[in-house]
């Protein structure tokens, strides 16, 4: 049977949370609206090909 590990779950967030912290200079940054643009004009795209080309 495995035993109870009760202190194992700070230690695992707390390497979550110093990988998180850290910000890379060189990282592409995206605004987030424009992901949220991206997929409207994605679907809107679909259903407007789904309309003139039905299967």
């Amino acid at each position: 049977m495995a035993k109870n590990k009760k202190g194992e779950g700070f230690h695992s967030a707390a390497g979550l949370i110093r990988y998180f912290d850290s910000e890379d200079d060189k990282a592409l940054k995206v605004n987030p609206w424009l992901v949220v643009a991206m997929c409207v004009a994605a679907s809107v795209i679909v259903v407007v090909l789904g309309s003139l080309y039905p299967t």
